[in-house]
Formats: C-alpha cells, structure tokens, sequence
C-alpha cells in the first residue's frame, strides 16, 4: 500500500463526509492529512510498521485518530472507518463528485431531491432543466453542471503524472530486485512525462521471462491480471493499466525507442529510414534481413543521421528538424534549481514555519526561498494583512541573522503572492508592494470574465513595476477546472516589454505554464521562473521534479529559467 493510495482513502472520507454534511473542521483534517501523504517520498507502511502511531503523529498533519488508521491501512489495505461509509452512500454519488464544478452539497441535494444516483442521470436532469428548479440551483449551475461532466469525461482513465509517476518506479523497484532482470526501463507517455498519463508501460530485458511475469501479475496491489504470456503481460494495479513486455536485448533500445513514442515522432522517424534503405521498427534496425543496431536507443537516431533526442521532445514538434541541424537544446534539470520563488509557511497556509520551509530549501542545495504568503483577499487562505507583513518581516531577518552567524550561504526573501483583482488593481497597495523582495501577482476569483477582461487583469499586473511574477497564469487545475480565457500572445508580449516572469508552477494538478505554453515564452525571450507553490516544507522538496518535466518538455534551459541563476542575478531580474 504506497503513499497515494492512503491519501485517496482519506480524500474519499472527506468526500463523503462533505456530502453528509459533517463538521467542516473534521473534513478539513482529512483533506489536510491527505495531501501531506501524497507529497511523501518516505513509505508510511514502513513508518507505521517501523514506529507506529507515536512516529506518525511527527508528520505535519497527522493526528492521532489519522495515524491509528494510517496503521490499520498498512496492515489490511483499508480502514473501517472507510468501509463503513462507503456503505453509506451509493457508489455512483461518489463518483459524482470527480466532476469538476459540482460541490458536495449540490450532489447531497440532487440525490436527496430526486434521487440522482449517477453521472447520466446527473446529464439527463441538467439537459431537461429539473436541476433550475431545485432551491439553490438555477440555469447557471446546470450550464456548469455540463460542462464539468464534459470535462470529466475528457479526463476520464487518465491519472496525475504525479500519480502514475511513483508508481511506475516502484514496479521498476520491485522488479530490478529479480535476477532474472537484466535491464529494465519506464517507456509510452510517462518516459515523455506527459502531464496525464492514460495507462504505464515497462521494458525488460530477461533470460528467464517467465519468472518476471510471475513476479509482474503478483505485485501488491494488483486488482486483475488482464492477460499474460511470455513476452507481455498486462494488469490493473490500483486503478492504473499496466503493461510488461520483455524484449531481446539486441532490440532494447529500438523498443525503448519506439514504445516511448510518441506515435508522431516514430512516423517521422520510420520516414527518414526508409529514405535511407532502412526499417527501423522495435526490434532493431535493419538494411534489408540484416540487424544493424537497435541495442542501443541512440543507435536508431544516428542511423539516420540525428542528434539524439531527449523523450520529453518526442512529440514531432520540430524536435526532428532541430537534431538534423544538431540544435537539441541542453534541457533544463532539477540539479539546476537553485532556488524556489513561491512557497507558503504558517504566516498564511501553509503548514512550516520560515525555518524550517529555509532548512529544507538548503538540504536541497538550494541558496534562496522567496516566502510568499498570500495577502488579505485570499481570506480561506488565512491572508496577510499589512500588520502581518510587518512581523513576519521580522522573523525572516532573524532566520537570516542565524544562517549568516552560521556561515550558511542561503537567504530567505520576502514576498508575497498578491491578488489580481477583478477591478485590475493589486491587492496591496504600491507602497507594500515596493517594500517586497519578490512580488507574485496571481488570480484567484471571477474566472469566468471575458478572454478581454482576464488578460487586461494580468497585462495591467504586469505593467506595475513592483509585480515580478505572474503565478499559474491560466488558472486551470487539471481534470477540475479548465483554464480561463485569456490571450496568451499577448501576455507574452507584455512580459517580454515589462520584463515579467512567467512562473511554471509545478504542483502537480496545475503544471501551470504548460509545456505548449514555456516554448511559446522561450520563443519570446520570456523568462519562466520554476516554482513549486509549496505548501509544506516536503511538497517543495519532491513536486520540483514535475515542473523541470514540463520545462523540459517545452524546450527550456537553464538559460530561460530565473531561478537557475544565483541570488544576485536573480535580485537584478526582480528589480528590472
């Protein structure tokens, strides 16, 4: 039972929990402890097994009650608790509440009112209007009603790189420990760490296949054993389609090559072989009967006539061009980062304090953390006032009194993530502002205003001189909301002419520039600012790795990335 699996146990008693109207601090407990464990890198079965609820209860939000179930999850896969109520509520209720824009209190009063139990009862009732007549509702939340199933839908048997990710290491985990296993590799659309992945496959290459399929259909977890054979087998594991092939190692890397994908990069590749007199398929390359290579992944790109091209550029996006002319970028990589621009402590939501958000930041060879807390009009998010900029002013001087007493090249920067409002002004005014090390202007209300609106809303951010980053620029929250309108073109222009940085924000269910998005900003000479948005001292450790991904799949280098660069350099960039 790996880490993401609990955290959906406690998501689900929270979603049940909302839909019977529990106390909202209860629900909350759930939630916070749900999202500490998926950013986990340490196995909580082995915590619980090791030091059980007394060494659990030292993780930030996890109480007693959420470790004694901790504890029970890692010794029989599930919880009472969890079990009881999924008794209570029919199972298509739950599934009603993955859609995006439909809250747990519309679904208790749809299912209460009129028995709705499933996502096409839910679509017959919003398309016939019965919805508009209930108290509460009304045309627009049906209209929104569609929508979120639309989207749904369009999401539907994808899961998280951030999900499908660990998991996928940890059958490679597994599976290296056989002897039978001489070579093994993660290859399809995780290799090119797609932001959604829609199922895992693996490569081998064994003597003894029989003995890694036995091992492959007997990990833990595994929910069905869809086929298997000798060269391939397939299992559902936790919900996530997997799928083993075991190939010759003379044709490892041509498989690896052409199961990474993706289907467009491989045509292109098959073309420019056939003009030579080669097939280039999984098996190898061949001029007529007769191997010529394949063993080796960068053996078909030199075959005709390529640089070779890191997975995250496979998606025939000039990636083939670029290496006939030997201009592949050098990627950017997580060792890279030396800093992190948008992280949150305990002055506003977040869960560390400064200290420890800084000690973190340094065990991670970082040499700056910009601190930045929300201001007022994020009020769920407990945001600062000018009061509070003031004192917590003071407590970032102390910890950076004590790292420079210690000899400790780190610092810690003041900032904010301050609201673009509706009305186009900053949330705090020009003075507070200035006073900032780090400005991140970000939106968080009125999505919905016209593509003319929202982008004049982030233009006119960017135009003040004391804003330096615009935060997760379009909004959208994977497979929960879609991005709102906005004219991309145009923010790049404005950023490039206001030297505003575009921040890529790497929490996983917002990877917010998209890969489309940093070409686009590199191709303007825009810079990205790599940030985590961290909201716990172990999420902007471990999610980093999903931003670098993205930022490499839309071409960047270190170059183009501000927090690559040292502190000075990175002050000077904030200053314009």
């Amino acid at each position: 039972m790996i880490n993401l699996d609990m955290a959906r146990i406690f998501d689900e008693i929270a979603d049940i929990f909302e839909v019977k109207g529990e106390n909202p601090f209860k629900i909350r407990a759930y939630r916070r402890a749900a999202r500490t464990i998926e950013s986990l890198t340490q196995d909580l079965k082995v915590i619980a097994e090791r030091g059980g609820v007394s060494e659990l209860k030292k993780i930030p939000g996890v109480g007693e009650g959420i470790a004694k179930k901790i504890v029970e999850i890692a010794q029989t896969g599930d919880c009472k608790k969890h079990r009881e109520l999924t008794q209570e509520v029919p199972s298509g209720v739950l599934e009603l509440l993955a859609i995006p824009r439909v809250g747990p209190k519309t679904i208790a009063k749809v299912h209460d009112e009129l028995g709705i139990g499933s996502i096409a009862d839910l679509e017959e009732a919003a398309k016939s209007h019965k919805l508009e007549k209930l108290p509460g509702l009304g045309a627009k939340v049906e209209e929104n009603i569609l929508k979120g199933i639309a989207q749904y839908r369009s999401y539907k048997g994808r899961v998280l790189l951030s999900e499908a990710l660990p998991r996928a290491e940890s059958i490679v985990t597994e599976l290296k420990k056989l002897d039978a296993v001489a070579k093994i590799t993660i290859a399809g659309s995780l290799r090119r760490m797609r932001e959604t992945i829609g199922d895992i496959d693996i490569l081998v290459v064994s003597n003894r296949p029989r003995a890694v399929m036995d091992a492959f259909t007997c990990l833990d977890g595994v929910e069905d054993i869809v086929a298997k054979g000798d060269t391939k087998s397939s299992i559902l594991l936790r919900g996530i389609n997997v799928d083993l092939r075991v190939v010759d190692e003379a044709s490892f890397g041509a498989a690896a090559h052409y199961f990474t994908g993706s289907k467009h990069h491989n045509i292109r590749i098959r073309e420019l072989g056939m003009k030579q007199g080669l097939k280039i398929n999984e098996y190898g390359i061949f001029r007529g009967d007769e191997r010529i290579g394949g063993e080796d992944e960068a053996d078909v790109f030199a075959s005709v006539g390529l640089a070779y091209i890191p997975p995250e550029l496979r998606e025939d996006r000039g990636e083939i061009e670029a290496a006939k002319a030997n201009r592949i970028p050098e990627l950017v990589a997580a060792n890279d980062i030396k800093g992190d621009l948008h992280v949150h402590t305990n002055w506003s939501d977040g869960k560390n304090s400064i200290e420890e958000m800084a000690l973190t930041a340094i065990s991670s060879g970082y040499e700056y953390i910009a601190v930045a807390d929300h201001s007022p009009a994020v009020g769920i998010a407990g945001g600062m006032n000018e009061d509070k900029i003031t004192k917590r002013e003071v407590e970032i001087e102390k910890v950076n009194k004590r790292f420079e007493d210690e000899g400790t090249n780190f610092k810690v920067l003041s900032a904010s993530e301050v609201d673009i409002k509706s009305d186009f002004s900053m949330d705090f005014p020009d003075d507070v502002l200035k006073s900032l090390d780090v400005v991140v202007g970000a939106i968080h209300t009125k999505f919905t205003q016209d593509r003319e609106t929202m982008t004049k809303r982030i233009v006119t951010a960017m135009e003040n001189p004391n804003v330096d980053i615009i935060a997760h620029p379009t909004g959208r929250l994977l497979g929960k909301r879609d991005p709102y309108e906005v004219d991309m073109e145009q923010l790049m222009e404005s950023a490039k002419a206001t030297g505003t940085v575009m921040e890529l924000n790497s929490f996983p269910g917002r990877l917010d520039l998209n890969d489309v998005h940093c070409k686009m900003a590199k191709d303007y000479g825009v810079l990205i600012a790599i940030s985590t948005d961290a909201h716990d001292a172990m999420q902007m450790r471990d999610v980093i790795k999903y931003g670098v991904a993205t930022a490499r799949r839309g071409w960047l280098e270190p170059k183009d990335v501000v927090n690559t660069r040292g502190l000075e350099d990175v002050m000077n960039v904030m200053k314009r």
